[in-house]
């Protein structure tokens, strides 16, 4: 495995946002001009574009069929086990139309691994019965189509159209909501209007990347209850450093999937994620 890039040194600076702080104390709240913030998201963007290059959708999917289908699968379990359940409901319903005649039972027993099994049987084939019947089964590339489809939000629609048909769009998930207000980019916490608050910040181009360095980040370095901040490139920037561990050899032992040399999400990850030091994550049933 190739050695994980050395990350910069996170010592307590003044940053934008952000007063003074000493380790273990978050900085405290400063003004900051709007012309100031934008400047500041876009600097973080920047530099999580050059710590997380490789950034993707942890999804394992060949088509949009398959990414609707595992993004709506995710809800309220993790990529890595939707990544296991996958490959036996695609190798036996590929398309909509083999999903929207599949028996129920047949399908729970599979999606079993997932959670809340039940429910996500009667999305997954809701929402194919309504791709074949309105959409002649394909998934359309339209936002105010998508979130008509069974299961199907805001967030998942954003995923399928920014990975699968290449259209801009920001992906609010937990990891998104917390790490933008922990850098003070929004106060908002319903997911529309940060969504909105967000993508006011940075030009339509950047949405879909910039989700990905977000949620990588959130995955890997700044964790809802123990960040890694003294690990972490970006520090200088981040009004909430100290609120997690502030010294570098602690801080990285805290560090998860490829940054702490581990295994990742996706069974199939891309080719520049394995070139970066990234570990494929096991078949279901498998030991890590």
């Amino acid at each position: 495995m190739k050695p994980a890039k050395r990350a910069r040194s996170a010592a307590p600076r003044r940053a934008a946002g952000g007063a003074r702080a000493t380790a273990g104390e978050p900085r405290a709240a400063a003004a900051e001009s709007r012309t100031a913030l934008v400047r500041r998201a876009r600097r973080i963007n920047r530099e999580l574009a050059e710590v997380y290059p490789y950034a993707h959708p942890e999804l394992d999917f060949e088509n949009p069929f398959q990414l609707l289908v595992a993004t709506v699968l995710s809800a309220q379990t993790t990529d890595l086990r939707v990544n296991q359940t996958t490959p036996a409901l695609f190798a036996r319903y590929p398309a909509p139309e083999d999903l929207a005649a599949a028996d129920p039972e047949e399908v729970e027993e599979i999606l079993r691994p997932c959670g809340f099994f039940r429910a996500k049987t009667r999305s997954v084939m809701g929402l194919s019965k309504a791709l074949v019947e309105r959409f002649d089964g394909e998934v359309p590339g339209r936002l105010e189509d998508l979130v008509t489809l069974p299961g199907v939000g805001r967030k998942t629609a954003f995923v399928v159209l920014g990975n699968a048909f290449g259209r801009p769009g920001i992906t609010v998930d937990t990891h998104f909501q917390r790490l933008v207000r922990r850098w003070r980019w929004t106060e908002e916490t319903e997911p529309e209007k940060i969504e909105a608050a967000v993508g006011a910040l940075f030009p339509k181009s950047d949405w879909t990347m910039l989700s990905h360095h977000v949620i990588f980040h959130g995955r890997r370095m700044c964790h809802a209850r123990k960040p890694a901040c003294g690990a972490c490139p970006i520090a200088p920037l981040c009004p909430a450093y100290g609120e997690g561990e502030t010294d570098p050899e602690k801080a990285k032992k805290l560090l998860k999937y490829e940054k702490g040399g581990f295994p990742g999400q996706r069974l199939k990850p891309p080719q520049s994620y394995l070139d970066a030091g990234g570990v494929p994550a096991p078949p279901l049933g498998a030991t890590r």
